[in-house]
């Protein structure tokens, strides 16, 4: 339970540090309405996800009020749709009407997002997953709030690169179908290396088949209120700014715990885990850069970033983890481009490329994010920074992921705007060297030595 000192620190990083709970994500198990039917599968998808998820918006409204705390979003997640559809779709035409499926019971319940349209493929796919993945632009395309991913490697399986020089070529074609959105479809996919099965974050989330029936998992997020705490670490040495900020981390993590708590016993559903990740806003002072900038950089980017960002990011989680019996997710910090003012700034700077956000990605919560690029970029060389991201993951034994937006008709030079919590990113440079070569050869990577544990 949080003490009344707890509580008056909890109202302060509400009311001036940007503090929030960014997500309650109910994940629901789709396994039991496979059917052999494809209208009856429709059926039993939208039956299941409106009765279980009807009273989500109304609980976190009323958790709000209740203790006060801001909650920004409330989403839900299913289980990979490539395992639900294969008995009843034939084609990838048949895999679309499962994603309006899903964005019509979505947009019933009135939530934000929903997520688990995806396909696990790191070491093949099965004619199901290859048609989910042929499906992606088209079902992107024609819903609003249906969330993607395909988790094309791990640690011990290898990367499957025959997933990754397709989801090159439907990255375009999604960016292409939605050109007239400055090709935003690209935002809701998101391509992975060990994804977790319990992610409450968007676009990524899915809901495991490790999972239970339905589970409630929590995201919460305080860049601003980390930031705020290190104003007092100027000029002290290391250690005493990794005490702050696990400090910090752990006060957050309590606020979700309790959120999370409430959720489930109000929903009846079990609580999961609660993901403690940094996750930061187009606000001002809701920033992960920010947050770097403090420890001591001119701009994210300059020499000490990776350092100073695997600093944070393993302080946040010894911090979360002394505050939660069931910390799970991705937990760390992301690095979004468009969705965070201090990254954009170092881009226009000239402080930030990709190559830098790649290696920082080594060390943080997930990697190449919502990143817009030349919307000429070729689909092999899409693949081949799909690839260099899922290598990361793979050989790191950690999560990695791509959201790469190839902006269709803007180049360098240029501005994207998405609005709300996407907010907007200048297009930034791609190596333009061929991998033409490389992307061609079928097969898979092999899983790296280390992965054999048993």
């Amino acid at each position: 339970m949080l003490d009344i000192k707890e509580v008056l620190e909890t109202n302060e990083m509400v009311e001036k540090e940007n503090l929030d709970v960014r997500t309650i994500t109910l994940g629901i198990s789709l396994l039991d309405c496979i059917d052999s039917d494809l209208n009856k599968l429709n059926e039993n998808i939208y039956n299941k996800i409106t009765r279980l998820a009807r009273n989500l918006v109304a609980t976190g409204d009323e958790i709000e009020r209740e203790i006060g705390i801001p909650i920004v979003n409330r989403r839900i997640s299913v289980t990979p749709i490539a395992l639900v559809g294969g008995s009843a779709c034939k084609s990838p035409e048949d895999f679309v009407t499962i994603a309006k499926t899903l964005d019509k019971a979505a947009h019933e319940v009135g939530i934000n997002f929903i997520g688990g349209y995806s396909a696990l493929v790191s070491k093949g796919m099965t004619t199901a997953d290859r048609m989910l993945i042929e499906s992606i632009p088209s079902a992107l395309s024609q819903t609003e709030i249906v969330c993607s991913s395909v988790n094309v490697g791990s640690t011990k399986t290898g990367i499957n690169m025959d997933a990754v020089k397709l989801l090159g070529e439907k990255m375009l074609e999604l960016s292409e179908l939605t050109k007239e959105e400055d090709s935003i479809g690209c935002a809701k996919l998101v391509i992975f290396c060990n994804a977790p099965d319990d992610n409450p974050f968007m676009a990524g989330a899915f809901h495991g088949v490790t999972e239970a029936d339905a589970i409630i998992n929590v995201g919460v997020s305080g860049p601003g209120v980390v930031l705020k705490a290190l104003e007092k670490t100027k000029g002290k040495d290391f250690e005493y700014l990794c005490e702050t900020i696990k400090k910090t981390s752990f006060k957050i993590t309590r606020v979700g715990q309790l959120v999370a708590k409430r959720a489930s016993k109000m929903l009846g559903v079990p609580f999961g885990i609660v993901d403690l990740s940094l996750a930061p806003t187009p606000a001002i002072g809701d920033s992960v850069a920010d947050i770097l900038k403090a420890i001591g950089l001119e701009h994210p980017g300059a020499p000490g970033t990776t350092a100073a960002l695997a600093l944070l990011n393993d302080q946040v989680k010894k911090g979360g983890l002394m505050a939660s019996s069931y910390v799970g997710g991705l937990s760390g910090a992301f690095i979004p481009v468009s969705e965070d003012q201090g990254m954009i700034d170092a881009v226009e700077a000239g402080a930030l490329t990709i190559e830098k956000l790649e290696a920082m990605t080594c060390v943080c919560s997930v990697g190449l994010d919502m990143i817009a690029i030349p919307g000429d970029t070729k689909a092999t060389t899409i693949s081949g920074i799909i690839a260099d991201e899922m290598a990361i993951g793979m050989i790191n034994q950690k999560t990695t992921a791509v959201r790469l937006i190839p902006v269709i008709g803007k180049g360098i030079g240029d501005t994207v705007t998405f609005g709300g919590l996407l907010g907007y990113a200048p297009i930034m440079p791609v190596n333009t060297f061929s991998c033409d070569e490389f992307v061609n050869r079928a097969g898979r990577i092999p899983a790296p030595v280390h992965s054999f544990k048993n």
